[in-house]
Parts: C-alpha cells; sequence; structure tokens
C-alpha cells in the first residue's frame, strides 16, 4: 500500500528517505510515501528546557556512541523550539532551495526520528514525514493482466535523488553530532528510555543497505484501491526497502552509496 495512492484517492497529489533520514534527512529519506500509522501520533508534553544528561545509572546502552558535546559550542533550544535552528543548519548542507522545496517545516526532528523508527516496520506514519510528498501518481504500464511500474515512474524521484546525490556527508554528520541531544530527547521521548538514537540510526541504513536490486518493469497489483507489489516477498519487506525498491534501481544504488558514506560518518564519530 503507498501513500500517493492514499492521498490521490483524496484528490490530493504527494511527494523516503530519503530518509532520509536525514537519511536522517536522507535516508530522510525518507522514509515517508507509505500510508498507516505505526507509532502514536500525539505530541508529547511541551519541554521548556533541554533534558539534563542521564546519570550513569540511567545513560543508555550505546553501540555506535556519538562524541560528548564539545566545550564552548552554543548550547541548544529546547526541542519544541528548535526547527529554526534545524531548518538554518540544514540548509548550510544542502542550500536554501532544496530545504524550501523539499522539508517540511515544523516539528522536523520529531518526524525525522519517529520516520527513522518506522523505515524497518511494514508502514510509515504519513502524518509525520519530514519530508513534502513527491508530485505526480504512481505511472504504471504493462500488457493483458500484468501491470507494472514504469521507468517514467522512477524519474519523479530524480529531483530528490539529486539533491541526495550531491549531499556534502561530512557537513551533515557535523551538523548531526551538533544536534544530537535533540535526536536522542525526541526518540526517548517516543517511549525508548534506555534506548539511543543513533543506533537505531544505524540499524535502519543496516536494513537500507539490504535492499534487493529489482530489476524494471516491476510488476505491481491493485487489489482495492491501493496499489502493492504483485510478488509477496516484496510486499511483505520493511517500508524503507519497498520504497528504494519503487523508486527504480538506479536511484537506488545513489541512495545506498551515500547512505554508506553517512554510516562511516556517524559510526566513527570522534
Amino acid at each position: 500500500m503507498w501513500e500517493d495512492d492514499l492521498e490521490d484517492a483524496s484528490r490530493r497529489k504527494l511527494m523516503w528517505l530519503a530518509g532520509a533520514v536525514v537519511a536522517a534527512a536522507i535516508a530522510a529519506g525518507g522514509w515517508y510515501w507509505y500510508s498507516g500509522r505505526t507509532h502514536p501520533a500525539a505530541e508529547p508534553p511541551p519541554v521548556h528546557a533541554p533534558p539534563p544528561q542521564p546519570s550513569a545509572e540511567t545513560a543508555p546502552s550505546i553501540s555506535h556512541p556519538m562524541p560528548a558535546e564539545q566545550a564552548g559550542s552554543a548550547a541548544l533550544p529546547a526541542l519544541n523550539d528548535s526547527d529554526t535552528v534545524v531548518r538554518d543548519s540544514l540548509t548550510r548542507v544542502f542550500g536554501r532551495g532544496p530545504v524550501e522545496q523539499f522539508l517540511v517545516p515544523q516539528n522536523i526532528v520529531r518526524h525525522m526520528v519517529v520516520t527513522v523508527d518506522n523505515l524497518p516496520r511494514h508502514k510509515v506514519a504519513v502524518e509525520l514525514r519530514p519530508v513534502k510528498p513527491t508530485t505526480g501518481q504512481t505511472l504504471t504500464g504493462g500488457q493483458g493482466d500484468v501491470t507494472t511500474i514504469t521507468a517514467a515512474n522512477f524519474d519523479r524521484y530524480a529531483p530528490l535523488v539529486r539533491v541526495v546525490q550531491g549531499t556534502d556527508v561530512k557537513a551533515l554528520a557535523v551538523v548531526y553530532e551538533r544536534l544530537y541531544p535533540l535526536f536522542q530527547q525526541a526518540y526517548e521521548d517516543l517511549g525508548y528510555p534506555g534506548k539511543y538514537f543513533n543506533d537505531r540510526l544505524v540499524e535502519m541504513i543496516d536494513l537500507l543497505l539490504q535492499t534487493p536490486e529489482v530489476p524494471a518493469p516491476i510488476p505491481v497489483r491493485q487489489p482495492k484501491v491501493f496499489w502493492e507489489y504483485a510478488d509477496p516477498n516484496l510486499e511483505s519487506r520493511p517500508a524503507g526497502q519497498k520504497l528504494l525498491i519503487r523508486m527504480g534501481p538506479q536511484n537506488a544504488r545513489i541512495i545506498k552509496a551515500k547512505l554508506r558514506e553517512f554510516r562511516a560518518e556517524i559510526v566513527n564519530r570522534k
């Protein structure tokens, strides 16, 4: 089941990542083109000050730690007041045009975190995506009883993929490191005390990198309103993998290459 089918039924056109993301914006991708809610959408109570650092007794178990905040670095705003800082930071990496074109400007960190958390699941919460919807509808073709996703459908993702391909991954990792306390707080607010967001992000990237390359044409079916992959093995895959398959082999290779670069940065921060 795909998000743009749901939106088309409501006569609205939509725009992963990405994922971002990043991957959080990327991979951000996101990450965000499927319907369904896999996590409560309700926002947690407002936070009026940055959370205290966890004590030794409550610190989360960490497999891929981020560096401790450097002395003298600028203090971060409260999570609920962080959109401006996050948006400005991403603008310095991607440029103003791409950020205005693709980024949903409200609740940026929370939406990135919940999308990253949901990508390994079967569906992603549409209303919590951090990236704006892709224009147009799913383009299909085929002959007789066989319907397939056409190569023209892959072109719909070209503008976003070009942004991802041109991303300075080292600069993005620096921004992610500086803002990391916000991501960690948003992750714990989802109901994961004692868990570490960077570990979840690395887990999500590893899962996306395991996505099989499916050559076009890709058979699909429409049992009711929504398109599904005709191959049950593809349809049963996690939402993030289904998105990469749907973007087409060439786009998926570009996304995977950047994910590998970003993973190397966030597991080797010093």
